[in-house]
């Protein structure tokens, strides 16, 4: 039985508007978690004022491997100084042992930049456009981690959920199957490291601003998982969004429905540790 679920804003630090929509919904306690992209400029400037949720919510990284330029030296994967598209990522690192050797290193600096801004470990790690479960990632993600910290000590995200889940939510059927096949051995191999999992996982979209954000929220919570994590993507529009990320007119619907969201009866709001219990 789901004792409540996990609210995470996705994007953190992507730009200044996209941050500023994600610090508002915290301030109001609409968010119970976030990831930060710390590859990106703004995370140094604004990881002060996201420490300061630190005990009312989850902060972990959102592993980028797909939008803007990375911490490292990267000339096999991004000799331009831009990170590729999410295909020639999977590609090269399913293919190239030297791309691989690359994303292990910058999965390390995206890592040190966390932990130097705030002083402490993630809370979770999770990845942008779900690069973090692609089969030539994962494993260097993952044995990081379990290099890095002690056993039990963050949480993964597995995007995947149940078949009959997914259809009965009805929102993004089809992309919400995708994922959930990139995801497969996921969950098991991230438990033999030690790590710790979600069991549930919606907020899959389609991304159009037309949509009733808040009809597809409450469908979100459509037989739940008993650690279910809903991602969300709010964000205030800037000059420099559009430039970046494909995800630009939902983002201030969806901010805006979080912001007026009151979670059901029975299914709070709540942190991952607290639904462990």
């Amino acid at each position: 039985m789901a004792k409540g679920f996990i609210l995470c804003a996705d994007d953190f630090a992507l730009t200044d508007g996209v941050s500023r929509a994600i610090l508002d919904l915290l301030e109001r306690g609409k968010l119970t978690a976030t990831g930060a992209m710390t590859n990106r400029p703004h995370w140094r400037r604004l990881a002060p004022e996201l420490a300061v949720f630190a005990g009312e919510a989850d902060l972990g990284l959102h592993l980028n491997l797909t939008c803007a330029a990375p911490l490292s030296t990267m000339p096999r994967l991004a000799p331009g100084g831009a990170l590729p598209k999410l295909k020639e990522v999977a590609r090269a690192a399913s293919m190239s042992p030297a791309a691989r050797a690359e994303i292990a290193t910058e999965i390390a600096c995206q890592l040190d930049a966390f932990e130097d801004a705030l002083g402490r470990r993630p809370d979770f790690v999770d990845g942008h456009q779900h690069v973090h479960v692609l089969p030539g990632v994962r494993r260097a993600l993952l044995d990081a981690l379990a290099r890095r910290y002690p056993a039990g000590a963050l949480y993964v995200r597995d995007p995947a959920d149940r078949l009959a889940a997914i259809r009965a939510r009805g929102v993004a059927v089809g992309k919400a199957l995708v994922i959930a096949g990139l995801a497969a051995g996921f969950r098991s191999a991230a438990l033999k490291r030690g790590l710790r999992v979600n069991r549930g996982f919606s907020g899959v979209a389609p991304f159009d601003p037309q949509r009733d954000f808040a009809a597809d929220l409450a469908r979100f919570l459509i037989e739940p998982g008993p650690r279910h994590l809903v991602m969300c993507h709010p964000g205030f529009v800037d000059d420099e969004l559009a430039t970046l990320d494909p995800v630009v007119a939902s983002r201030p619907v969806e901010h805006a429905a979080i912001a007026a969201f009151v979670s059901p009866p029975g299914l709070p709001l709540r942190r991952f540790a607290t639904l462990e219990d």
